[in-house]
């Protein structure tokens, strides 16, 4: 078994929102890995006195120490406690049911000899690596598939000039428009404060034998394949293989770097925090 991670701030000067670690437990058997990305809030009140990353590192290091130390709990009963322990963390000091509370994405994967078993909210990736060479994107499509109103709102914001007002007035409308959606029936979902969307994740488990190799991404990781195109998850798969996860980082700030105005690659953001975890099987 060969485990690598990589993470990397979109911008130097900013803490890094993503979080992404993997744990073996003492008896040598199996292990887990969990990545978070970490959702920044527009400016202003958020009702937390906390930063993103203080909840991204509890509420990942909560995941992973429950996904390895508790076997018999699922990764959904796994992350539903791990909420809540967060929650408990900081219930008293902030307002936990404000809509821009801390949260964050989650992607976490726990390996034995007889199974993979995998959990997926929002719209981080995990890759699924076959034995007979075939890739499977574990994607949670809620997040893409926005009602056409508010995919309107965001095509509108694309095509007014950067820096300009009017662009800044529209984007505002579309962040409050998305925000309606995050955490609301008919929209997507995020860990924050409430334990019980964890039954809103996408889960699924497969025979150890199926598989050679899981692969996490962050969406600043994953926008290789999804927003430059630059090839298929089966070449974002092999591309981490080979190379490790500090290549495809690598490689997304090149292309960022190529484009820095988004004009040739529409994005909210120029450069992304980037997270990637690679398990070899």
């Amino acid at each position: 078994m060969r485990i690598a991670l990589a993470t990397e701030p979109g911008d130097p000067q900013r803490p890094n929102e993503d979080y992404a670690s993997a744990a073996l437990p003492a008896s040598g058997e199996g292990g887990a890995l969990v990545l978070l990305d970490g959702v920044t809030p527009p400016e202003g009140d958020v009702g937390c006195v906390h930063s993103v990353p203080w909840f991204t590192a509890r509420l990942g290091g909560a995941m992973l120490e429950l996904s390895v130390s508790h076997r018999d709990m699922t990764l959904t009963e796994a992350l539903a406690a791990a909420v809540r322990t967060t929650a408990d963390a900081h219930r008293d000091t902030c307002d936990l049911s404000h809509p821009r509370t801390p949260q964050a994405t989650v992607v976490a994967a726990r390996w034995s000899g007889q199974a993979v078993e995998h959990l997926v909210l929002s719209d981080s990736v995990l890759l699924l690596e076959k034995t007979d060479g075939s890739v499977h994107p574990v994607r949670d499509s809620r997040l893409d598939d926005l009602p056409a109103p508010v995919r309107a709102r965001r095509a509108a914001v694309r095509a007014l000039p950067r820096g300009s007002a009017e662009r800044a007035a529209a984007a505002r409308e579309y962040v409050r428009a998305v925000e309606a959606l995050r955490n609301a029936e008919g929209g997507f979902f995020t860990a924050a404060a409430d334990p019980s969307v964890a039954g809103r994740a996408l889960t699924g488990t497969t025979p150890s034998a199926a598989l050679r190799a899981l692969t996490a991404l962050s969406d600043g990781a994953g926008r290789w394949v999804e927003v430059f195109g630059a090839g298929s998850w089966a070449d974002c798969a092999a591309l981490v293989a080979a190379a490790g996860p500090q290549a495809l980082i690598d490689r997304v700030r090149a292309l960022e770097a190529d484009d820095p105005q988004c004009a040739a690659f529409p994005r909210g953001k120029a450069r992304d925090d980037a997270a990637v975890a690679h398990v070899a099987l």
